[in-house]
């Protein structure tokens, strides 16, 4: 707990501080190479154990998201549309990721079918995460400053409050108040209490930094609703991720990071909430 304590005390201000103060442009790279490291260490829970092999699946995806800038430029600097057909592409995803929950065993067979169904996943599950960052913090529309940070910089950071709280509030409720499991095939210390808690907190966050971001007080009961629905997704990708590592027969997804395993493992709940978040605030308008 004290090297996952000290990691973290670490990895939160960098974190905070890129979201903040960097341009998109700088940004979108920095989430590429994270989201990309999450992307090898999925692949390998998919059963590629090859090195070359997955070197080449994470080229692939890499190439697909420069495709994805490059078919955005326009004579009058950019649009921003293909992004969000990605997005809409991941939200569809994460329902189907819902539904495969209901069923675990469902690719629990070191197939070739089984372990084509979870490279096609970790695409959809990163490029679609990566495009919803990328319209969050690059919306033109809310370039207006509050201080010295951009709104659209200060709509990214409460995306991630709300997920980063969502998961935190779980485990301190879990632990305190935690009886019914709430899957306990897929993750057997996950508890409907901790769920609850989490939920709380995750709206609690999203207001609260919402408030921040500029969002009116006729909004809040929006931002509440588009809190609840990317903290649920994000219960959605951390499960996710669980179930893989069950089926793969490993505790955690990597090694890189001291107390917390793997990037993937500080990335699962980021990857399915992002999408949810970039539509509630498009469909809502906060």
């Amino acid at each position: 707990m004290k090297t996952r304590i000290l990691a973290a005390l670490v990895m939160a201000p960098l974190a905070i501080a890129a979201i903040l103060f960097l341009p998109t442009a700088w940004l979108m790279l920095l989430a590429a190479i994270v989201f990309l490291l999450g992307l090898w260490e999925w692949f390998k829970l998919a059963d590629v154990d090859d090195t070359l092999t997955r070197s080449f699946l994470v080229a692939a995806n890499l190439l697909l998201m420069v495709m994805i800038v490059w078919a955005s430029r326009t004579e009058h600097g950019g649009t921003m549309a293909l992004f969000h057909l990605m997005l809409l592409l991941g939200v569809a995803w994460w329902w189907l990721a819902a539904l495969w929950l209901r069923f675990p065993s469902f690719g629990s067979k070191p197939n070739k079918h089984s372990r084509a169904a979870k490279l096609i996943a970790g695409t959809l599950a990163v490029i679609p995460a990566w495009c919803a960052l990328v319209v969050i913090h690059g919306n033109p529309d809310e370039a207006a400053l509050v201080g010295p940070i951009p709104r659209n910089h200060l709509w990214l950071l409460t995306a991630l409050a709300i997920i980063w709280m969502a998961d935190s509030g779980a485990y301190f409720a879990g632990r305190r108040f935690g009886k019914r499991k709430l899957a306990p095939v897929i993750s057997p210390n996950k508890t409907v209490e901790g769920l609850i808690g989490g939920l709380l907190t995750a709206v609690l966050a999203g207001v609260g930094l919402g408030l921040l971001a500029g969002a009116t007080q006729e909004q809040l009961p929006w931002l509440a609703i588009a809190a609840l629905l990317t903290a649920l997704a994000s219960v959605v990708g951390d499960l996710f991720e669980s179930l893989l590592k069950r089926q793969a027969g490993v505790k955690d997804s990597g090694t890189l990071i001291p107390g917390h395993g793997g990037v993937l493992d500080r990335i699962d709940s980021v990857l399915a909430a992002l999408p949810v978040f970039a539509l509630a605030k498009a469909s809502f308008g906060f």
